[in-house]
């Protein structure tokens, strides 16, 4: 950090100032050309979203920017912004507009209130938010824009919550953005002057220098006239030689526009030519518009070039805001480096919200389809049913309109769901897609002040936009299939009783294995039906066989599901299946569950295999509640920078275990943990940091072994997006080994194992991995024989 203190350097300032000047005006000129090809690898990383953008509707470019267009309008004077400003709270509004939404605090009536809030004013700094809450929302004066509403109003009219309204100096009409008044014949901002954020209605107290303390939004400013350019007039051929037409292509290697007749005439798609690449007239004009970079001048210190980034206050700085000392003691940065840094963050965070994009399209895709097949089998449904009633006698006639009334409203019904949830969900993909439009126009802007100052807002509104499609969003709230058949087979004294009968049986039914296990003697298993399952289950039937490949034999039948069975014979193994009925029959069998009951006379085993091997997933309930899970609960990532603990929803205390996790994201290369734990592990440390748990963390170079803290056993070889992770427990040994993408990582990592453990993994919020459970013992693993002094089961 400089100090203005001459006297302590060792050159004289004449001498000095020179030397280090064109360091803090222009710190990125020497790195221009990493610069360029960031901003080149940007814009390549923007050119797939923006793909998805026009093509999600199948518009060219322009088209597509048209659902950015609400991004580009001020939220008071609905019109298209005019000299933006950036308020405190990072959103943004007209010059002019702010000038109209002025109103005056109490405190300017009173000289001694006045000096009592003069501590809360002096030293302005517009990233300070804590000024913001000087005024709660309901005490705002939000609502109570006398200077913008044309009715005048007198000085000592008040709003009703205690703030005084500005008139305007003379009578006039809304304020027109084509006819903005010269700065210097606005009249005086009064003192105590305050203003409210139409959107967020948080208020602040302005400083002496008004409304030229907001600074200037010129990345919002180029986007609106490059908005406002691109709709202005279509392009023309430049090779018509009279009346030029409308152009249909663009060469990129030629630079020029052409229509129909014309590129064929003049740029045949043969020889060198068919190598160019054509394109629409509006992205042709899209590529037009780079723009030299702009060299932005500092608010307070006009004359001087901002250079540097304040990294407390987050906001470009020039050479003099460190001399004077407002900064002096910030951390400061390059800007050309944190320009770099922050488009990097936005362009990654609009990677996600493009994945969620591509997801609500292709699910908006599947609803329109469940339209027609629910239309399909809606008319087929109504066709069987005329067909079958009109057979029947004239009774069967009055109730054949009852029935058709009954399966028209049902029909009405799923297209009324399913309508709904597509009108819901193009709603949040046009508000979506609008963003990421207007995001990626930021992108293009070569200011870098301008840039950042707006970058944390648009990325905390990126990732709070892609959080609105959580789990559930695009999931089906109906079926397309009709479950009703008519039975056209009771006798003619019957028919006031006709009515729909379901002639399925049930679908098999879906073991829960996180809730089925063993202990001691005793077996608990827990099923239920299929999701989107509407056939009506009247009961269950659940077989056993007798522990020793036997035949299967009924232990329950009944409603329930879950069930408890006790009895059985000590260190044995069962197989056990279930079926579901109803009036129409009995449906299928579940897949068949093998599980171990316990040695006598030993603490319970918890395990649960499936074909010889475990079956498990992670165990929400025991989690972190920052860990995030999908797929069934064997899909996990975080929503913490810190690392953070999963365990598996099964404890091994004997046999042979072997289980896999593929990286399915992997970024800034962490080093996440795995291995196994007791129960009471540390949920919010780094697995292995206690001595609960014996763990291997590795990032994308190396790997250690962790237990207690203590790190042992360096190896090299890391992982990346992809790799497989494999984790190999041996009871009968007493030893734990790590495996990545098949091989063994590094020696036996721990030996002399016994007791219970779980399989538990830490990670942070850039890691997401799945779990592979059921796998056969790696083929050059051979285990050993159990201890026969081993006590435990």
């Amino acid at each position: 950090m400089l100090s203005a203190d001459w006297s302590q350097m060792l050159l004289p300032p004449p001498v000095l100032i020179p030397l280090l000047w064109p360091r803090l005006q222009y710190p990125y000129q020497d790195a221009s050309g990493a610069l360029f090809t960031h901003r080149a690898q940007t814009n390549q990383r923007g050119a797939a979203v923006a793909s998805f953008c026009a093509q999600q509707r199948n518009l060219p470019p322009d088209a597509a920017m048209d659902e950015m267009e609400e991004e580009l309008k001020c939220p008071v004077c609905g019109s298209f912004y005019r000299e933006p400003i950036i308020l405190p709270c990072s959103h943004n509004i007209c010059l002019a507009c702010a000038r109209n939404i002025l109103v005056q605090t109490p405190e300017a009536e009173s000289p001694q209130s006045s000096r009592a809030s003069g501590s809360a004013v002096s030293d302005y700094d517009y990233l300070d938010l804590d000024k913001m809450s000087l005024y709660s929302e309901s005490d705002s004066g939000y609502g109570s824009y006398g200077g913008f509403v044309s009715a005048p109003t007198t000085p000592c009219q008040k709003s009703p919550n205690g703030v005084r309204v500005f008139p305007p100096t003379v009578p006039q009409a809304a304020p027109q953005h084509h006819l903005l008044p010269h700065p210097a014949s606005l009249p005086p901002i009064p003192r105590n002057s305050c203003i409210t954020c139409p959107q967020c209605h948080r208020s602040l107290i302005l400083d002496d220098r008004g409304l030229r303390g907001f600074p200037k939004n010129r990345v919002l400013e180029g986007v609106v006239g490059r908005y406002q350019q691109s709709k202005a007039a279509a392009l023309k051929c430049q090779l018509c030689e009279k009346s030029p037409k409308e152009a249909t292509v663009m060469c990129e290697q030629c630079d020029v526009f052409y229509c129909d007749p014309c590129r064929l005439r003049c740029h045949p798609p043969r020889g060198p030519l068919a190598k160019h690449r054509l394109v629409p007239p509006a992205q042709g004009r899209i590529s037009r518009r780079a723009s030299p970079r702009k060299i932005s001048t500092c608010t307070e210190h006009e004359l001087e070039n901002l250079s540097m980034y304040c990294v407390q206050c987050k906001t470009p700085v020039c050479y003099q805001c460190l001399e004077e000392g407002k900064h002096g003691t910030h951390e400061v940065k390059a800007l050309g480096a944190m320009w770099k840094l922050h488009k990097g963050q936005l362009s990654q965070a609009l990677n996600g919200l493009s994945d969620r994009a591509t997801e609500a399209k292709e699910f908006l895709v599947q609803l329109r389809n469940m339209v027609q097949h629910i239309q399909e089998n809606g008319v087929e449904f109504e066709a069987c049913l005329v067909a079958q009633c009109d057979a029947l006698i004239d009774a069967l006639n009055r109730r054949k309109a009852q029935l058709l009334a009954q399966v028209t409203k049902e029909h009405e019904h799923k297209l009324k769901v399913v309508r709904d949830q597509i009108s819901h969900c193009t709603v949040k993909l046009r508000q979506a897609t609008g963003l990421m439009e207007y995001c990626l126009e930021v992108i293009k802007e070569n200011d870098p002040s301008g840039f950042l100052q707006i970058s944390d807002a648009l990325i905390r509104r990126v990732h709070m936009t892609e959080g609105q499609w959580g789990k559930g969003t695009l999931t089906p709230r109906m079926t397309s299939d009709f479950d009703l058949t008519l039975d056209s087979g009771p006798l003619l004294q019957t028919i006031h009783q006709l009515d729909f009968v379901q002639m399925k049986v049930p679908a098999a039914p879906m073991l829960q294995l996180e809730e089925c296990c063993t202990q001691n003697n005793s077996a608990t298993l827990s099923w239920k039906q299929p999701p989107l399952s509407t056939i009506v289950v009247e009961g269950y039937i659940l077989e056993l066989d007798d522990g020793n490949g036997g035949p299967f034999r009924e232990v329950y039948v009944g409603p329930e599901t879950i069930c408890t069975v006790d009895g059985l014979h000590f260190n044995s193994t069962y197989k056990s299946r279930v079926k579901a009925f109803n009036a129409s029959g009995v449906g299928q069998y579940s897949k068949t569950l093998i599980m171990q009951t316990s040695e006598a006379g030993v603490p319970p085993c918890d395990i649960q295999s499936i074909s010889t091997v475990a079956w498990f997933t992670f165990d929400p309930a025991s989690a972190h509640p920052d860990i995030v899970f999908s797929n069934d609960n064997l899909t996990i990532s975080c929503n913490s920078y810190d690392d953070r603990v999963v365990m598996g929803s099964s404890a091994f205390s004997r046999g042979v275990h072997y289980w896999e996790m593929t990286i399915d994201r992997y970024d800034n290369h962490p080093d996440p943990a795995f291995g196994i734990a007791r129960g009471d592990v540390l949920k919010d440390v780094m697995l292995g940091k206690d001595d609960k748990a014996w763990a291997m963390y590795v990032d994308n170079n190396r790997s250690w072994f962790m237990h207690n803290n203590s790190h042992t056993n360096r190896t090299d070889g890391g992982i990346t997006k992809g790799s497989t992770i494999g984790v190999l427990l041996d009871f009968t040994r007493g030893l734990l080994i790590f495996l990545i993408n098949d091989e063994q990582q590094g020696p036996v990592a721990f030996e002399g194992l016994e007791g219970t453990y779980y399989p538990a993994i830490s990670l942070n919020r850039n890691v997401q991995l799945t779990l592979h459970t059921g796998l056969p013992i790696p083929d050059f693993y051979t285990p050993g024989e159990a201890d026969p002094t081993s006590s435990v089961c």
